[in-house]
């Protein structure tokens, strides 16, 4: 007679360790499924250029894939993985600025990438040069150079690549300008009080240092102008400005800067300081012109006749706001000139370069000498 065979029934453990391993097999088959669709279908990935406008940041150091995960979150693209793999295919994209583009909703990873390293879509970008003015100024043969409220303002547009920019407007920050409280907007504490007493349309004159700017396009006009300040109040305070007499030294650097090549700067403070400690009149004719919104070495007789608080011809002492915005040499000549006792500086060659004197009569040796070699 057979017997047949005992069937142990599984243990409690073992039925568990055989789910186990059916689950761990179908999760295996599963990914591979998935792996052969991505490999076979390519990404997940979204058609087409987008709609809309979406403002994205790229911040220093992100890698393709960080961006990629910028992008996604903010919906640009699907996934990550269809904008590293269209941007390997793009050659520009690993030299992408830090900075704000604008790009679209649901677009393409390879839209994208192309997007990105297209310079109209960067936007929130300007660069200040020293001596700029707040307002637009004209040189003498007509043309325009922008201020640097109009420099914010073109740096806030967007949808220039629909031909249809929306910007915030000059006169939008001049009246945020007008009507802020200094702290709000960022201005350093060393110079509320200037910019208080300063006249409206002039208290941020000089608190815009020179260099480059990143800012988010999207802000109010006080948030833009904060952003600014906030970035150029660090920019000051690395050139070592700060303490009681900074808006002074802001000042007389503005004027060293719109009279002088970066040579001369420490000279021409000395030239500044040394007529204001003796009570004679600056007579620069960058004061004068700044209120006419005119770049130009000479002035006209009737200007230098017109009464006002920038008409150091008429007026003993300095202006009662800088005239520009102020380089790192221009402030360092303003916070150390150079020893001399020159009173005077006339721009005497070609290239820009000025002669100093001590007396009038050597001055006006200078002017001749100026006038011979076609200075002015």
């Amino acid at each position: 007679m057979t017997v047949p065979p005992v069937r142990h029934r599984p243990t409690p453990t073992q039925f568990r360790r055989r789910r186990l391993a059916l689950l761990a097999s179908a999760l295996l088959v599963g990914a591979l499924l998935v792996a052969a669709a991505v490999f076979l279908l390519g990404p997940d990935d979204y058609a087409g250029g987008g709609s809309g406008s979406v403002v994205v940041r790229v911040q220093a150091g992100d890698s393709t894939s960080a961006i990629g995960e910028s992008l996604v979150a903010q919906d640009v693209v699907k996934s990550r993985a269809a904008f590293v793999s269209a941007a390997a295919d793009e050659e520009g994209i690993a030299r992408i600025q830090p900075g704000f583009y604008e790009l679209r909703s649901q677009m393409s990873g390879g839209a994208a990438a192309e997007a990105l390293v297209d310079p109209e879509r960067r936007v929130g970008f300007m660069d200040v040069r020293g001596g700029v003015q707040l307002d637009d100024t004209r040189a003498p043969n007509g043309e325009l150079s922008p201020g640097v409220l109009s420099q914010i303002s073109q740096a806030t547009c967007l949808g220039e690549a629909d031909g249809e920019p929306r910007c915030t407007g000059v006169d939008e920050l001049r009246a945020a300008m007008a009507g802020a409280d200094p702290a709000e907007i960022g201005v350093p504490e060393w110079a509320h009080a200037g910019f208080r007493n300063a006249v409206p349309e002039r208290r941020l004159e000089g608190l815009v240092a020179p260099g480059p700017y990143d800012l988010d396009p999207r802000g109010t006009p006080e948030e833009v102008l904060r952003e600014v300040l906030e970035i150029s109040a660090e920019r000051l305070a690395d050139a070592g400005l700060g303490g009681e007499d900074a808006y002074r030294t802001l000042i007389v650097a503005s004027i060293v800067e719109k009279e002088s090549l970066a040579p001369d700067m420490p000279k021409v403070a000395r030239v500044i300081e040394n007529r204001l400690a003796a009570g004679q009149r600056l007579e620069m004719d960058s004061t004068v012109n700044y209120p006419l919104d005119v770049q130009a070495l000479r002035t006209t007789a009737e200007a230098r006749g017109t009464p006002g608080p920038y008409n150091t011809y008429l007026n003993t002492g300095l202006p009662p706001t800088p005239v520009a915005s102020v380089s790192t040499t221009a402030l360092q000549a303003a916070e150390e000139p150079a020893p001399g006792q020159w009173l005077f500086f006339v721009r005497c060659t070609t290239e820009g370069g000025s002669c100093f004197a001590v007396t009038y009569e050597e001055h006006l040796g200078n002017v001749d000498r100026a006038r011979a070699e076609g200075a002015f």
